[in-house]
């Protein structure tokens, strides 16, 4: 069994070489190693490249950390000080997750909450330090959030500060969301939480909207392996009750801001996820801002992606399906995708997006295939033969079409669908059951396979 040590121990044998044989920062490093490894020492949960302070030999995240909680024990202490040494605290955190680690087993995230919680009136510039401290902290390392943080970032947004101090408690949120349910259901367990937040969307300022927006997409996360089954559904169902009119709202009123509207319209479609909020979005604007916006913008292929999401996720009422088609979607889908159809990623969500709008709707089929959209989809699948997952989308799109509308499908044929389709069926043999189901629809030949048949010892005789 290898022999470990503690960074303390690591620590003080570099802080030995640089003052006692007055050895430089690398040398006093590279020596404790060779030392450590020499008495076969495993040396892989020790931190080697902590910055170090030359004159004491000691890390300056340690020494700022003591020092920080020294100064904060005397009355009236030296606010510019206190803000140089959250600082560099936040610089240290920066470099790894090693340093943020430590930088919390040294009582640097509990140091700051306890200082936040105590504190109701603090200069902005201080405050700002503080805060940008515990992001540098908790980032990727949200298992150190508690209910007592929460209460405090709480307190503060209540109090409508400053745009940098808004944004920087919302990512302190955010990051405490990331890879950890046990806290999105702690902050959405909190009744004050949503009226807290609702207000930041009428804010003037587009950072605070879009810091939001990105918190309620970090609610509804389901990224927790740890936990079996998480809330995401209910969160998102709380929050769009509460403020997805609004959000769609904020789409006419944000249109001159394009990294806004395509924020906002990814927020709205993850939080539409039931057959009501479809229609909410709907009566709110949304779908009417959503064409405009693709006709304004039709070069912007981060505004379009999303709308090709958005409309996706509002298909799932039938009733704004169909209005989406009798709204002018179906030109405009074509026109994009043809417009774009180089871009895989863009590809991928307006191909899902026309096979959601096709799918059980033969009028919406017709209308799409009215606009020469097969052949656009086929090209499609040319450009992109090794992505599974156009060819997929491909696929779907294919078959909605023409399951429903089997006068398409000579047409389909004539534009070389099968040859690229049974391409696909070859190239990936994981989306074989897709491939082949639209295939099968179009009525060309496809080898189906029986996955299951019975057998028995007793055979019943029909007389």
């Amino acid at each position: 069994m290898a022999k470990v040590i503690t960074q303390e121990t690591f620590d003080d044998v570099v802080k030995e070489n640089i003052v006692e044989f007055s050895m430089s920062i690398e040398e006093a490093r590279e020596e404790t190693i060779k030392q450590f490894e020499a008495q076969g020492i495993h040396l892989g949960n020790i931190i080697k490249d902590l910055n170090v302070n030359p004159d004491t030999g000691v890390p300056l995240l340690n020494e700022s950390v003591e020092e920080l909680k020294r100064i904060a024990e005397i009355k009236n202490a030296d606010q510019e000080k206190v803000s140089q040494l959250l600082v560099v605290i936040a610089e240290e955190c920066k470099l790894s997750v090693p340093h943020r680690v430590l930088a919390a087993k040294l009582g640097a995230y509990e140091f700051i909450v306890k200082r936040l919680n105590a504190e109701d009136k603090l200069e902005d510039d201080v405050l700002l330090k503080l805060l940008t401290a515990t992001n540098a902290i908790i980032n990727k390392q949200p298992d150190v959030f508690s209910h007592e943080s929460l209460a405090v970032v709480l307190k503060f947004l209540k109090a409508s500060p400053e745009p940098k101090v808004a944004c920087e408690l919302l990512k302190w949120l955010q990051k405490a969301c990331i890879l950890h349910e046990t806290n999105r259901q702690l902050i959405m367990e909190e009744n004050l939480t949503i009226a807290t937040l609702k207000p930041f969307l009428s804010r003037p300022e587009a950072e605070v909207i879009r810091n939001t927006c990105t918190l309620f997409r970090y609610l509804i996360l389901d990224d927790d392996i740890r936990v079996e089954f998480g809330k995401a559904h209910e969160h998102a169902r709380q929050l769009a009750a509460e403020t997805l009119t609004e959000i769609t709202l904020l789409l006419t009123k944000c249109k001159s801001d394009p990294d806004l509207i395509s924020d906002l319209m990814l927020t709205i479609a993850s939080l539409t996820v039931r057959n009501e909020f479809c229609q909410t979005v709907e009566e709110a604007g949304g779908l009417q801002f959503i064409l405009d916006a693709m006709v304004e913008f039709p070069d912007s292929i981060k505004i379009i992606r999303e709308a090709c999401k958005l409309l996706k996720a509002l298909a799932g009422n039938d009733t704004v399906k169909q209005h989406i088609i009798q709204c002018g979607a179906a030109p405009l889908l074509e026109s994009a995708l043809n417009r774009h159809k180089d871009n895989e990623t863009f590809a991928r969500h307006a191909l899902a997006c026309i096979s959601t709008l096709a799918l059980r709707e033969a009028a919406n089929s017709k209308a799409l295939f009215e606009t020469g959209i097969s052949e656009t989809i086929i090209q499609t699948m040319k450009i992109h033969p090794t992505s599974k997952i156009v060819q997929r989308n491909a696929a779907w799109a294919v078959r909605n079409m023409v399951s429903r509308s089997r006068d398409q499908c000579d047409t389909f044929v004539a534009q070389g669908v099968e040859d690229v389709l049974n391409q696909a069926l070859v190239d990936h043999p994981s989306i074989a059951h897709d491939v082949k189901s639209a295939l099968r629809d179009l009525g060309c030949k496809v080898q189906l396979n029986e996955e299951w048949k019975a057998t028995s010892e007793i055979q019943i005789k029909n007389d």
